[in-house]
C-alpha cells in the first residue's frame, strides 16, 4: 500500500500526534494507528476525511502524484462519512 509512508510522513510535517488526528477525526487511536500501519484498509470515506485532516490531496498519498499539495479550500471539512 503505497499510501503508508506518506500517510505518517504528512502527519509529521504538520507537527501532528496520531492523537491529534484521531481528534479531528473523531477516531479511535488504535483505528487510525491499524490504518498507518497498514494492518486495515481504509474505506473512500475514511479516506477523504483523513485527507482534510491532513490538508492533503489524495493523489499524494496514493502515490499519483509527487506533488504534496493542500486540499483546496472548497473541500476543506466540507465531507463527512453519514452523507
Amino acid at each position: 500500500m503505497y499510501y503508508l509512508p506518506r500517510l505518517k510522513e504528512v502527519r509529521l510535517l504538520r507537527n501532528l500526534r496520531q492523537k491529534d488526528v484521531c481528534e479531528r477525526l473523531n477516531m479511535k487511536q488504535s483505528q487510525y494507528s491499524r490504518y498507518e500501519s497498514g494492518e486495515d484498509e481504509m474505506k473512500i470515506g475514511t479516506l477523504i476525511e483523513i485527507c482534510q485532516a491532513l490538508d492533503i490531496s489524495s493523489d499524494y498519498l496514493l502515490g499519483f502524484s509527487d506533488q504534496a499539495k493542500r486540499l483546496p479550500l472548497s473541500f476543506q471539512n466540507n465531507y463527512t462519512a453519514e452523507e
